[in-house]
């Protein structure tokens, strides 16, 4: 069994933004947190992920979010919670742009 990620770094994308033309959802994303595991079982029974505002319970195996609250309230309707892709933490992806 191979152990769970320690850190995840969760994206918050529009969802219109999903069939855009050109660049990544990622690379559009509003809003992004690394959250780190907090060795506890979420409500979802998923594993427990907290930093930066936002507190996840995640599916390592498959990169889901499951559960999502930011500055301590669910997400607003029309966005959407994304893992981002794996380049070690996603650390080095560069800001989003602002508009």
């Amino acid at each position: 069994m191979t152990p769970e990620p320690q850190s995840f770094e969760i994206l918050l994308v529009p969802e219109h933004i999903e069939n855009l033309r050109g660049g990544s959802a990622a690379d559009r994303a509003l809003r992004s947190a690394v959250v780190e595991a907090t060795g506890e079982t979420g409500s979802s029974g998923y594993p427990h992920y907290r930093g930066q505002g936002m507190e996840a319970d995640i599916d390592p195996r498959t990169r889901s979010v499951e559960a999502l609250l930011v500055d301590g309230a669910e997400l607003d309707l029309g966005m959407r919670a994304m893992i981002a892709p794996e380049s070690g933490t996603g650390r080095g992806r560069p800001t989003p742009k602002q508009t």
